[in-house]
């Protein structure tokens, strides 16, 4: 039987990068996570993708832009891609608005009006999806704003504890006891932010799983004792953009080598984005849809 032929105008997978935005590591992950896309092969087994793939991968990096997760889009056809961008496109200037109103709060010290109205959002929107579409834009605005000089260390630690504190009480109101897998969440010793623990436990408490914190700065020996003596299933770690990369990496190595296999270890934030291929044995979660991903995979893997 012939091996499939190369399409005349396909693109190879650096070219589709290049033209996309998307990273070759995400293209192989959605290849097999979703079965799009689909590429054939050349005569040396290179992946190659004809122009309508790449059409449609246009539009879906167009939609991740817009905040939409690979998990809802990746499998749409080109007509729904094309009606959700519309649809992006139609409430941009309502979202733009109110991500706007609520950095002005911040701006402004009005520490009470912005609890009110992060409380709002996550009535109106759910937890999974306030984290999504509210914290992490308006978390990634705040920090622009600070970057420029538009937004204090005072401002940035207002937003901060209010968010915090919308989180944990969302939170509270969903923890399942008892629920699985038993997830321990904590940074190393030298990472303080503590959002990004928080954005994963919103995440996954709703979806059942029994999330313990231990906070921030936590030493290697005792996220060990505690993962191992409390019988966790996973230790999950978050790095921010301000945790260098090199560091992150030695450390994660150095603790699964701590850890017995069958307690998993799941790494997020922007210190370890696509270092997948550095971290063998540790799943990196890129993006926050995919903690949800990691879940699924980890309990299809206790059937």
């Amino acid at each position: 039987m012939n091996a499939p032929t190369q399409p005349a105008a396909a693109f190879g997978i650096a070219a589709v990068e290049r033209d996309t935005g998307l990273a070759k590591d995400t293209l192989r992950v959605w290849e097999r996570r979703y079965g799009f896309p689909a590429p054939a092969r050349d005569a040396n087994g290179e992946r190659v993708y004809p122009p309508e793939q790449v059409d449609k991968l246009r539009l879906i990096r167009r939609l991740l832009d817009h905040g939409r997760r690979p998990a809802a889009i990746v499998g749409a056809s080109v007509d729904e891609l094309a009606a959700m961008l519309d649809g992006c496109v139609d409430a941009e200037g309502a979202t733009a608005a109110r991500d706007d109103s609520l950095l002005q709060l911040v701006r402004l010290h009005r520490s009470a009006e912005l609890a009110a109205a992060l409380r709002q959002a996550v009535m109106k929107q759910g937890l999974q999806r306030f984290v999504a579409d509210t914290v992490a834009p308006l978390a990634a605005a705040v920090g622009e704003a600070w970057l420029r000089g538009e937004v204090q260390v005072s401002e940035e630690h207002l937003f901060t504890e209010q968010v915090q504190n919308v989180l944990r009480s969302a939170i509270g109101a969903h923890a399942t006891p008892g629920g699985r897998p038993r997830v321990l969440l904590t940074t190393f010793p030298e990472e303080q932010h503590v959002l990004g623990l928080l954005m994963a436990e919103a995440m996954l408490v709703p979806e059942g799983a029994s999330c313990l914190s231990l906070g921030t700065r936590t030493p290697l020996a005792d996220i060990r004792s505690a993962a191992v003596g409390g019988g966790f299933d996973v230790v999950g770690l978050s790095f921010s953009v301000a945790y260098p990369a090199r560091q992150a990496i030695d450390g994660l190595l150095e603790l699964r080598a701590m850890l017995p296999d069958e307690i998993a270890i799941w790494a997020g934030g922007a210190a370890v984005r696509d270092k997948q291929k550095r971290l063998p044995g540790i799943r990196v979660v890129g993006e926050l849809d995919d903690t949800l991903v990691a879940l699924r995979d980890w309990r299809a893997g206790q059937g």
